[in-house]
């Protein structure tokens, strides 16, 4: 499917988060009967719901059910077979430009360049974004990856590299986050650290947006699940 725009991942020192310019449980985004065809087979039809500034939606299913492709008609990598899109109550299409300024896209895969150092990845999201550089010793410190900033990543474990991977998220400024399967390969700590992080976002009206196959085990207020059955 052709893709509504290219998706750029994000942005943002590792100092104060400011407050966004809008006020919790304003709309943000808005599907309206989505419908999604993979090689002649339906993975989800009339497919409707609304994604509020504060709000957390773990899209949930079997393998197969869709959950990937819908993240991605999400970030705007494609587009739905049938039915509309709208972010802060505007045609996507419209504004697309705001939409990929606010959003921040990490995939299944890490996303990062192996034969890069972390430090090396970070400077290299930091300058696509045009983001000043802190400290990003401290940064990889705290999220369990000191003494490792140097290394290029195809040496690191699975674990490690998502980390490097999310990185992101710890300076980004977009207020949208759309994230599949985040917590693949960590390990418990690092999840609990990362869910924390999630509500800090949440509690900033940031949105969320996430496939997971592990249980979220924080109490979050504006938690909704999207169960996609699979369909033959």
């Amino acid at each position: 499917m052709r893709p509504i725009f290219p998706v750029v991942d994000s942005k943002r020192p590792v100092i104060k988060h400011q407050p966004f310019s809008v006020i919790v449980g304003q709309e943000l985004l808005q599907a309206q009967a989505l419908s999604c065809i993979r090689q002649d087979r339906v993975l989800f039809e009339q497919l409707s719901f609304t994604v509020r500034a504060g709000d957390i939606l773990q899209v949930a299913g079997k393998n197969g059910a869709g959950k990937s492709s819908l993240l991605r008609l999400l970030a705007g990598l494609s587009a739905p077979d049938e039915g509309t899109l709208h972010y802060r109550s505007q045609p996507l299409s419209d504004v697309v430009d705001d939409y990929a300024a606010n959003l921040c896209f990490i995939g299944h895969q890490s996303g990062i360049h192996e034969q890069l150092t972390a430090l090396e990845n970070l400077a290299f999201w930091r300058a696509a974004a045009g983001v000043p550089q802190p400290d990003d010793y401290a940064l990889l410190a705290q999220l369990g990856l000191a003494g490792l900033e140097d290394i290029p990543c195809n040496m690191l474990s699975a674990g490690q590299q998502r980390r490097v991977s999310l990185a992101r998220l710890w300076f980004t400024s977009c207020q949208v986050w759309i994230l599949d399967e985040p917590f693949t390969a960590l390990d418990q700590s690092a999840i609990a650290m990362l869910q924390q992080y999630f509500l800090q976002h949440l509690n900033r009206g940031g949105a969320i947006v996430l496939t997971t196959h592990q249980n979220l085990t924080l109490q979050y207020n504006s938690l909704t699940t999207l169960e996609l059955a699979y369909r033959w």
